[in-house]
């Protein structure tokens, strides 16, 4: 077992990890970013049509709800964010028992994440909120998780994720707002 500045973690190489990004990660950290982006970007072009259709219904939005414009671009960022902590973690415990839970709580996540979208911008119901609430709850509790996770692993992977889990946060009490306004 070694000792370092994220805590003590067991390895199979012995290693400690390393605190800065070297030329050998671009590749990595990059297949990492674009893996997690196309989760993002995916069911964004698959919807489309449907998230057109969401529009145009008459729904009340919560007065805190933000532009749509921004929302695209703060998903982008936190994506970005959460490829970089994926790849942190992979490339300082991925062959580790940590890192491996770690790995796997974050794949159930990111499956969350890419089912709710698929869910509540595909969807045909008349509350669009209910359903994005009763979605996006067990994808909060999941991000939390992974949090813990990865701080286990790695603290500054872990800190990469809090804006994620901040912005899911507010994007559950927004789901919420608007059942509650459109029942």
């Amino acid at each position: 077992m070694s000792v370092h500045c994220n805590g003590p973690t067991t390895r199979a190489r012995g290693d400690a990890p390393r605190d800065a990004l070297s030329r050998e990660d671009w590749p990595g950290l990059a297949l990492a970013v674009a893996f997690c982006e196309l989760a993002g970007i995916v069911p964004g072009i698959v919807t489309r049509e449907d998230v057109a259709a969401l529009n145009e219904r008459e729904t009340v939005d919560p007065d805190v709800a933000p532009p749509g414009r921004v929302v695209p671009l703060v998903w982008n960022v936190l994506f970005a964010l959460m490829g970089v902590a994926l790849y942190l973690v992979w490339r300082d415990a991925g062959d580790t028992p940590e890192g491996k839970v770690a790995v796997g709580f974050f794949s159930a996540q990111l499956g969350l994440n890419v089912a709710w979208s698929f869910v509540v911008f595909g969807s045909r119901a008349r509350n669009t909120y209910l359903v994005g609430f009763a979605m996006i709850v067990p994808l909060l509790l999941a991000v939390a998780v992974t949090v813990v996770a990865f701080a286990r692993v790695s603290l500054r992977a872990a800190l990469l994720l809090v804006p994620y889990l901040a912005w899911v946060s507010f994007a559950t009490v927004l789901c919420y707002r608007g059942w509650r306004l459109n029942r």
